[in-house]
């Protein structure tokens, strides 16, 4: 059996010699493809791969069909937005993420972004404090609940909504319950987006929901560029002088918004949420394991695909 190990943005060696090891323990070989620059030399590096794991890398029909052995391609991460769901079933291979590795690194970052924020970017004006704020959580998977713990040591008021989490499993983690999007939006002083991109999601948070915000109020996103409809996102912004929009995840109208509201508006250079030493070890030997666990197993825990 064949592992390969195929990230466009190699993974750091440690996790390299982390994957290698669980591979090479199960009896299997690994091969590495690293900062490739054509698409197709992922479809030749595939040809004989009997699993796969990829980082931000795009796995679509042209690499299923390239793939005649796959049987696994484990995305190391939460989100899996890179890969075709469906020509993976229609191929017969099982697709995996890895949720909760990365969690960790992801809250740091958000509270880290939310410091620079309330701080006026470090610009030497005065700005204002997390205590006593209220931080909204969209979405209350692995992500949010780090955050809400972190939060906490800040002193921060924390709610969230989740469409698929009960209230019941939000107030036992310490956490306001509230019953709709539309109130945590209203009532916070801080909205967190760690939504998926879905047919559902995609530009669900608009000017008219941003607009409903409570004065001074922060949009911060690391989840998904596509959740933003970016065009009422900067009507919303131009009507109200007094909110913030920070992501680490560059719009694609980063040039308008930094133009704009220089004042009010950060991106990073590129996704950062998982770009740590340790989500990027824990990730990479996340996917080993679980595609071990279904080589030899047929563990299916973390499939994605049907």
């Amino acid at each position: 059996m064949k592992v390969l190990i195929a990230t466009e943005k190699p993974f750091a060696p440690v996790a390299v010699s982390g994957i290698r090891e669980v591979v090479e323990k199960a009896g299997y070989e690994l091969a590495l493809l690293e900062k490739y620059t054509e698409k197709q030399q992922l479809l030749d590096a595939v040809a004989d791969a009997d699993a796969l794991i990829i980082r931000s890398d795009k796995v679509d029909e042209a690499v299923f069909a390239a793939a005649k052995q796959l049987k696994i391609v484990v995305r190391a991460g939460a989100g899996y937005d890179n890969i075709d769901l469906a020509a993976a079933t229609a191929h017969n291979v099982v697709a995996m993420n890895t949720p909760g590795q990365n969690a960790n690194a992801v809250a740091e970052l958000v509270m880290g972004l939310l410091v620079y924020a309330v701080r006026n970017f470090y610009n030497g004006k005065s700005g204002t404090e997390l205590k006593g704020k209220t931080l909204g959580l969209l979405a209350f998977g692995n992500v949010g609940r780090n955050v809400a713990r972190i939060a906490k040591g800040f002193g921060m008021n924390i709610q969230a909504y989740d469409a698929f989490c009960s209230a019941e499993a939000i107030e036992a983690a310490g956490v306001k319950s509230v019953p709709s999007r539309e109130e945590l939006f209203a009532t916070s002083d801080v909205v967190s987006l760690h939504i998926p991109a879905t047919p559902e999601t995609v530009k669900s948070i608009n000017g008219p929901l941003v607009k409903t915000m409570k004065k001074g109020a922060i949009l911060l996103n690391t989840a998904r560029k596509e959740v933003i409809d970016e065009e009422t996102l900067l009507a919303a912004l131009a009507e109200r002088e007094d909110l913030k929009y920070i992501t680490d995840i560059k719009p694609d109208a980063d040039a308008q918004f930094a133009a704009q509201f220089p004042d009010r508006y950060f991106a990073t250079p590129k996704k950062m949420g998982a770009q740590t030493a340790e989500a990027n070890i824990n990730a990479g030997i996340a996917a080993a394991n679980q595609i071990v666990g279904y080589l030899k197993e047929g563990i299916t825990k973390f499939q994605v695909n049907k």
